[in-house]
């Protein structure tokens, strides 16, 4: 038991000097004591080894030039962004294919939009202002609490989709 022990101790020791959290900055030694028990310290005793752990200590830090003054011109807020020129090889697509596309787009905008809206009612319906009837399973009524109130989860996230593709809609050229 004892030398299972420490082994696991020895092999949790070299995990640790060999994470890169513990192989900061310090140096790691292996000691072997005279009953054949191995130690990692970060101090260097008499029959101590270096591990090397791939460390290597950081250079000095350079002097490096300065960087020059560069005047920025005055930029005034009021004014509007400078339209951006697009590279040569850009792909480009007509404005006949592009009028094509954002139909596509507001086609299933649109039927996502009635698809929310038919499940908000179904799930209106099945809520009936508060009250649902009452499942054959939810005898205790914590489980009929705790169904209601998902239900009232479902219906709010459902309102904030319906919102959204409204908005999305409304964002269309």
């Amino acid at each position: 038991m004892r030398m299972t022990f420490t082994r696991s101790i020895a092999v949790l020791a070299v995990g640790i000097a060999l994470s890169n959290t513990a192989a900061a900055q310090t140096p790691v030694y292996k000691c072997i004591d005279g009953e054949g028990r191995v130690e990692f310290t970060d101090s260097s005793r008499k029959g101590c080894k270096l591990l090397d752990l791939g460390y290597t200590p950081p250079a000095a830090p350079r002097a490096s030039a300065p960087i020059p003054a560069v005047s920025t011109p005055a930029v005034r807020p009021s004014s509007p962004p400078a339209a951006s020129v697009s590279p040569a090889s850009f792909p480009r697509v007509d404005s006949a294919q592009q009028r094509a596309r954002d139909d596509d787009r507001r086609e299933i905008l649109h039927d996502e939009l009635r698809s929310e809206e038919k499940k908000l009612a179904d799930l209106k319906r099945d809520f009936n202002n508060g009250e649902p009837e009452r499942q054959g399973n939810e005898r205790n009524y914590a489980k009929y609490q705790e169904r209601v109130s998902g239900m009232r989860d479902d219906i709010n996230r459902s309102e904030r989709n319906v919102e959204a593709l409204r908005r999305e809609i409304a964002n269309l050229r």
